[in-house]
């Protein structure tokens, strides 16, 4: 059931963020809220009735979430290649998804496990809203439906176009914004990439990217976005991982899912795609489990899914920027992940510093260093960077669950399309930063 029009939805939700930027933050966001609250439904509380059956495939599931121990990154890293997933970082302590044959291992391998329970418990307290509730939510019919009324409606500005197929055959479609070039044509303008739901899990992603897209048309005329339009090459990629996305809520139900949909040789289901780029494939942060949820493939791009960004990076040489949104942990992260050391050119570091200082001040996030996290190889944007020189970031949207509701897409994109406009700002000469 929509609780909107989708595209009405999406051009509210941009418009406000425009008016954000012109106005006292806090009339504007209190603006926002009050039209988030009278249009758009709030997750409801436990009192409200969550409906349970919305999760009950989940008692079958053989993953735990997992608290451990973890003073700092090395103790973070070494949870990751013991196959935890991990989600939340604390100050001494981490929690993630594991198996349950890599959770008994734990203690073996000198962790501490601070608590344990079922997939299906820990569900139970964190599941915001359910599936029938979060149909303002696009699936993939939806998001590829968006898209191409978006292009229908401004053809002189867009094209849509399909940057591969998935493993189960499904289009990875892109809105390409150049009224110059259109489709597959070469162009000589500086570009940017933006990317939704590497991870299946992460819907909130998926309609960042899509009220990026409806942002930019609602506005084409204005003289900043208008500027960027006869200047750029933008690309615009929302649903990254299809198959993935679709079988999170296949059943009507949330499966909590990370990977893709490939058939692993134990039966299990999936790999990570942010750890199938070879980028220091699979060294560190990443697990040769099939069943882990960080299982890193059986070699560096062995899903089409990585596949079709690589081919597509390495045939647009004048990509300058991209962003890959997540969630969830309200961070803005660079390169590198898969090195415990700093960018190595003083010049690129200054840049990512730069760079994420600034959209972080859009959406309150923290930006910094992703191995300052814990070290993390076959990541999309050390790979994009270390190959081909992009400025490559990934964004961590806001929350405290990969379900948050309904009510979280307001503020999550009005904030992060003010921090993508701004890398449209510097896309056509980031080094400008480091002068």
């Amino acid at each position: 059931m929509k609780q909107l029009s989708l595209t009405a939805a999406l051009t509210f939700i941009c418009c406000a963020a425009a008016a954000a930027a012109d106005r006292p933050a806090g009339l504007a966001f209190s603006q926002l809220s009050a039209r988030v609250k009278a249009e758009v439904p709030a997750a409801p509380t436990p009192e409200q009735g969550v409906d349970l059956s919305a999760i009950e495939d989940l008692k079958n599931d053989a993953r735990y979430w997992v608290t451990a121990a973890a003073d700092d990154k090395y103790d973070r890293t070494g949870l990751l290649n013991a196959g935890l997933d991990i989600v939340e970082i604390e100050e001494r302590a981490v929690s993630g998804f594991i198996a349950g044959p890599e959770m008994d291992q734990l203690a073996q391998k000198g962790f501490i496990v601070k608590s344990r329970q079922p997939i299906y418990d820990y569900a139970k307290k964190h599941l915001k809203d359910f599936p029938a509730a979060d149909g303002v939510y696009h699936n993939y019919a939806e998001t590829a439906e968006q898209l191409q009324q978006l292009a229908a409606a401004n053809p002189a500005e867009t094209s849509l176009l399909s940057i591969g197929k998935s493993l189960e055959g499904r289009d990875v479609w892109c809105l390409r914004v150049n009224p110059a070039e259109k489709g597959e044509t070469p162009s000589a303008r500086p570009a940017a990439l933006f990317m939704g739901n590497h991870h299946a899990r992460e819907h909130l992603t998926n309609e960042v990217a899509l009220g990026l897209a409806t942002y930019l048309m609602a506005h084409k005329t204005e003289p900043e976005i208008r500027g960027y339009l006869d200047t750029l090459d933008i690309y615009i990629a929302p649903m990254t991982n299809p198959d993935g996305a679709e079988y999170d809520i296949q059943t009507g139900k949330y499966r909590w899912h990370r990977k893709n949909t490939r058939v692993n040789s134990d039966k299990s289901i999936g790999v990570d795609l942010n750890r199938n780029y070879d980028s220091l494939w699979c060294k560190a942060g990443a697990s040769h489990s099939p069943g882990s949820d960080t299982y890193c493939g059986p070699y560096a791009f062995s899903e089409p899914e990585t596949l079709n960004i690589k081919k597509f990076v390495e045939t647009h040489k004048n990509l300058k920027t991209l962003m890959s949104y997540h969630s969830y942990s309200s961070l803005v992260l660079y390169p590198w992940a898969g090195k415990d050391v700093p960018v190595e050119s003083a010049r690129d570091r200054k840049v990512f510093e730069s760079m994420g200082k600034a959209m972080a001040s859009f959406t309150g996030y923290k930006p910094e260093q992703s191995s300052d996290l814990y070290v993390a190889t076959g990541d999309t944007t050390d790979w994009a960077y270390a190959t081909s020189g992009i400025f490559a970031f990934t964004t961590e949207l806001e929350g405290s669950s990969f379900y948050p509701g309904a009510a979280a897409i307001a503020k999550a994109v009005a904030n992060n399309v003010k921090a993508a406009v701004y890398m449209l700002g510097v896309t056509g000469d980031p080094y400008e930063l480091a002068r």
